[in-house]
């Protein structure tokens, strides 16, 4: 009996989502093809049944991050991308430079977890990450809208001292250092946050 659109879709998804944590925790080069088939419960010859190599399949799994694990988090975090406002980007900010995120290596977001390996990868690659923190902007540009324009340049401080941080913070676990980073970032953050409200209210 052949295969349903919808059962190769979920194997797609299940392959994706296998990568995705492994890729989290040892990189890309540490990651083989049969080891990714092999955690999905699944035989390596059908893996070329859903991508052309490993290359396409770290693309996707660092898209798949927006809408699978990222969505869960940003649930969790009480983000409502149909509400947005101040109040979404400090909801973002807490949850992203949270000692939680820091510790959860299989759900990291992977501009945190990832990021050395991009710098080192294929074009297409390095263009799912560029949408990953595209979006992020995005977030922080439409939540902070002064005098119906977008700050950009916010948006962008805003990004930068979230990714920076917690990469940083990554590299110097469980040490007082990395705790300071992280409160320094939410503290710069949460002034910007403040300013940009404050003059939202003011009109």
């Amino acid at each position: 009996m052949p295969l349903t659109r919808e059962h190769k879709d979920r194997t797609r998804a299940k392959i994706i989502e296998t990568a995705r944590v492994l890729f989290n925790r040892h990189g890309y080069n540490k990651v083989s093809i049969d080891m990714i088939m092999a955690s999905a419960s699944l035989t390596r010859g059908g893996f070329y049944n859903h991508f052309k190599n490993k290359d396409e399949l770290f693309s996707e799994a660092i898209r798949s991050f927006l809408h699978g694990r990222g969505a869960e988090w940003r649930n969790d975090a009480g983000i409502d991308l149909r509400n947005l406002k101040p109040e979404t980007a400090r909801q973002m900010i807490d949850s992203y430079l949270s000692v939680e995120h820091l510790g959860d290596l299989d759900g990291q977001c992977p501009m945190i977890a990832l990021p050395s390996d991009v710098a080192r990868a294929a074009p297409e690659i390095q263009q799912a990450y560029h949408e990953l923190l595209e979006a992020m902007i995005w977030l922080f540009e439409s939540s902070l809208i002064q005098s119906g324009e977008k700050d950009r340049s916010q948006a962008l401080s805003l990004s930068a001292m979230c990714v920076g941080a917690m990469v940083l913070a990554k590299t110097l676990p469980e040490s007082t250092l990395a705790d300071e980073i992280r409160a320094a970032a939410l503290a710069s953050a949460d002034q910007l946050i403040n300013a940009s409200a404050q003059h939202q209210n003011s009109f």
